[in-house]
């Protein structure tokens, strides 16, 4: 289960196949092992019922028609890809065996009722059901598991309404930043919406529908805990969502921007192992500048400071000024206390 201590100790990455499986569950599961190898934390699937989602005379969204044509309608698209509860068990006993988290995004009330065999971290409610009142109504319902929710298209309100119902019971709700176009140009991204939606509601992420880095590494530095992108195997496959999907190279290097993000962000600041060496051979410390006698006085003029392989500081030089040396020392020898 997702919790606010898991939250801490990395960034959340969920693989989004979605729709990407193409109704076959043979390319589920060649996109939850490149999703593994890539190093998500999580493959996630759309769970839904196409009668329960679209009414037979809906149109498809533009980018859906530029993707698949007119001559198919939506709720025919839909019945396409849709996966049954039964492929998604296996699904889910496939994430398990290879070690990937497994959840879904649900669109209706069913998919929901569907989604209680299974065990999953949290449950994703997608951009568009952001006003189902009735779905939101059954999620605010359930107790204990976590509820994480995109606002695409999502007016302040709309969210303020969606998060009020949830938080009836749920323990932890995490709003995700969207922007709904498929890809979303950087221009249409608003990063300090992230800002917005942590002041309100603290815990927060960004469903990335961009193909770049950007947007996701800037949401991590402002707080982000958990981000979302779409992975495809080839963005040339036929689907409404490959194009606005990364590649298994892209998702991969779009990952390790992520962690290295993290990296940068760690609060800690020590010598690491090669600064310590590295130190010891760039640094300066006194060494004799002339050669000096036992019984001299240590000045400014027979001190200096010199890369030597170690030594004392040249910052303690005012505690050794004019205090005699007990030994001798030769031009550019270690000066030693």
């Amino acid at each position: 289960m997702l919790s606010k201590k898991k939250l801490y100790k990395k960034v959340k990455i969920i693989a989004e196949i979605g729709v990407n499986h193409n109704g076959k569950i043979s390319i589920a599961k060649k996109l939850i092992k490149i999703a593994k190898n890539c190093g998500a934390d999580y493959a996630k699937f759309q769970l839904y019922n196409a009668s329960d989602l679209v009414t037979e005379k809906a149109k498809k969204a533009k980018y859906q028609t530029d993707n698949l044509g007119s001559k198919i309608s939506q709720i025919e698209m839909l019945k396409k890809y849709q996966l049954s509860i039964t492929e998604m068990k296996k699904l889910f006993k496939f994430c398990k065996k290879i070690g990937i988290k497994f959840v879904v995004s649900v669109f209706d009330e069913k998919s929901l009722n569907e989604l209680k065999n299974f065990k999953v971290d949290f449950i994703k409610l997608p951009s568009s059901e952001i006003t189902n009142y009735f779905l939101l109504k059954k999620l605010g319902g359930l107790s204990k598991i976590p509820v994480i929710f995109s606002t695409g298209m999502a007016k302040n309100l709309e969210i303020r309404k969606a998060y009020q119902i949830l938080r009836s019971k749920v323990k932890l709700i995490i709003p995700m930043y969207c922007v709904s176009s498929y890809p979303t140009s950087i221009s249409e991204i608003k990063i300090n919406n992230i800002l917005n939606l942590k002041k309100k509601y603290k815990y927060v992420g960004l469903s990335d529908h961009s193909l770049s880095s950007e947007a996701a590494i800037l949401s991590v530095c402002y707080g982000a805990k958990v981000i979302e992108k779409h992975l495809t195997y080839d963005n040339e496959a036929k689907g409404p969502d490959h194009l606005a999907s990364l590649n298994p190279l892209k998702f991969k290097e779009f990952v390790n921007s992520i962690r290295n993000t993290e990296q940068l962000l760690s609060k800690n600041k020590k010598y690491n192992r090669l600064e310590l060496q590295n130190s010891k051979f760039v640094r300066k410390f006194l060494v004799a500048k002339e050669e000096i006698k036992k019984g001299d006085r240590f000045t400014e003029k027979n001190l200096t400071c010199k890369r030597s392989g170690g030594g004392i500081s040249p910052f303690l030089f005012n505690k050794l000024k004019n205090k005699f040396s007990k030994r001798n020392y030769i031009k550019d020898q270690v000066i030693k206390i």
